[in-house]
């Protein structure tokens, strides 16, 4: 053979054994981190749930880098980067003993994920360690007294672009994994996603601003006369509730497309959905009940409350 043409290389493949233990893995880590969204998986068939706790410890890594408070924004950033090297190494075969790109890699391959939807995901992560607003985010004067406090997006429309690397994204993830064939169902996933951002935003939001991080848009803060500073300082719920309400009507909105989505999916992934839909549907109307308040108390249905829905969820898909 000559010394010029070299036999193409042949892409790894892992062996049967070491996707069973990849897979445990990652199951492992949804069922421990994942408090809303394994519920739903539960009522997937095994091959599509395996695939959603792959997508979803990929996710849950990157976020633990992001919110690593022991690393500083530079390091955290090196490691993102890092890791999404990682994931394009395995995606061209490469050999890998990390658990997570081993599940990952397989269930993308199974369900003909794009892989431009994968990086999306870790980079819209990054966007939560960057050094200063980007052009599209808020102005110096959304800056608070704390120089660590920073309303990060200037409009809705701001806040929509990282809604949608970090949740919209994550509805079109799903409905790959899920099955559909008529393209309507892509923007009803998309906005699905950003109801759920948006119903995080609202409950983290005492959580978030301790981190430096505020997700209302500066806009929104204006009309209704708040400030960052007004998130952290002794947070008067009273006043803050105009606000969260007008928010939590925009993602009641938002979910109608969630309903719309469902008769889009492969009718066996359609309770997962239901129950996904109405666990974080539920979560909205419980901060509701308790007027706004996430201040004094992290929101979160209980186990029976979940339990109940995913109950529905499995009579749905006995009939």
């Amino acid at each position: 053979m000559s010394a010029g043409i070299q036999p193409a290389a042949v892409p790894w493949t892992p062996v049967p054994a070491q996707l069973v233990m990849a897979y445990s893995v990652c199951r492992g880590i949804t069922r421990t981190a994942a408090r809303n969204f394994y519920y739903a998986f539960l009522v997937l068939p095994r091959r599509k749930r395996e695939a959603l706790c792959a997508v979803y410890a990929f996710m849950r890594l990157c976020d633990d880098i992001a919110d690593d408070a022991t690393l500083s924004l530079p390091e955290r950033r090196q490691k993102l980067d890092a890791w999404l090297d990682a994931l394009h190494r395995a995606q061209q075969g490469q050999p890998t003993d990390d658990a997570i790109l081993l599940a990952l890699t397989d269930a993308q391959r199974r369900y003909t994920i794009p892989a431009g939807l994968l990086d999306e995901l870790a980079l819209g992560t990054a966007m939560d360690v960057a050094d200063s607003p980007d052009a599209g985010e808020a102005t110096p004067d959304a800056v608070s007294r704390d120089p660590g406090l920073t309303v990060r997006y200037k409009t809705f429309e701001d806040l929509r672009q990282y809604c949608y690397r970090v949740a919209s994204v994550v509805g079109l993830v799903c409905i790959h994994v899920f099955g559909y064939r008529d393209p309507e169902a892509e923007p009803l996933a998309e906005r699905c996603g950003l109801a759920f951002q948006l119903t995080n935003i609202i409950r983290d939001i005492k959580e978030d601003a301790s981190m430096g991080r505020v997700y209302i848009p500066e806009e929104d803060l204006g009309k209704f006369g708040l400030s960052a500073q007004d998130l952290v300082t002794a947070p008067d719920p009273a006043r803050l509730r105009p606000l969260l309400t007008f928010e939590a009507d925009r993602a009641r909105e938002l979910y109608v497309s969630g309903d719309a989505l469902i008769p889009y999916i492969s009718e066996d992934s359609q309770p997962g959905l239901w129950v996904l839909i109405n666990i974080y549907r539920g979560l909205l109307g419980k901060i509701a009940e308790k007027q706004y308040d996430v201040f004094t108390a992290k929101v979160a249905l209980s186990r029976w409350e979940k339990l109940r829905i995913l109950g529905k969820g499995f009579f749905m898909r006995l009939m």
